[in-house]
C-alpha cells in the first residue's frame, strides 16, 4: 500500500516550521527565564517588551485558526484538527494555574523550555525533566481513570 505524500511531506515541513518558531522564541526572549520572569514582576521592575511578542502571537494565532475552521483540509491535504471544546471546566482552570505557577516559578513554559534545552542552558534540564515527569503522572492517571469508568 503507498504511503500518501502527506504523510512523507508533513515530517519535512515540520522542521522548517519548527526551526523558524525555535528562532522566533530565542530572538524574542521567550527561552530566557530572567526575561521572562521580568515580565511576570507586575510590582518590580516590569518588563513590558514581551507583551508585543504575546499580543503578535496571538494576532497570527487567531488568524490562523480564523482561516483552518473554514477549511477540511491542511495544505498538505491531511484532515484539519481543531479543539472541539470551548467551554471553560475546572479542569482547564486548575490546568491553566498549573501552568501559570510553573511559569512564574521557573521562568520557562513548554516551548521556549525545549528551544533553551536544545541551546544547552543547563536550568532547562531540570524544567524539561520535570516536565516530561509530570506528562508520565498526567497520563499514568488518565489511565487508571480510564480503565475504571470502563470497569
Amino acid at each position: 500500500m503507498a504511503v500518501p505524500i502527506a504523510c512523507r511531506v508533513a515530517p519535512i515541513a515540520a522542521l522548517p516550521a519548527g526551526l523558524l518558531f525555535g528562532m522566533g522564541l530565542m530572538i524574542s526572549g521567550m527561552a530566557n527565564p530572567a526575561k521572562v520572569l521580568g515580565f511576570l514582576d507586575l510590582a518590580g521592575r516590569w518588563d513590558p517588551s514581551l507583551a508585543f511578542v504575546m499580543a503578535g502571537a496571538i494576532a497570527v494565532g487567531s488568524l490562523a485558526f480564523f482561516v483552518a475552521k473554514r477549511r477540511k483540509q491542511s495544505i498538505l491535504g491531511l484532515p484539519m484538527q481543531l479543539p472541539g471544546s470551548t467551554g471553560i471546566t475546572p479542569r482547564l482552570v486548575l490546568g491553566s494555574a498549573a501552568f501559570g505557577i510553573g511559569w512564574g516559578l521557573a521562568g520557562f513554559c513548554p516551548g521556549p523550555a525545549l528551544v533553551a534545552l536544545g541551546a544547552g542552558y543547563p536550568k532547562a534540564f531540570g524544567f524539561v525533566a520535570a516536565m516530561v515527569a509530570g506528562m508520565a503522572v498526567f497520563e499514568l492517571v488518565e489511565r487508571a481513570k480510564s480503565s475504571m469508568q470502563r470497569a
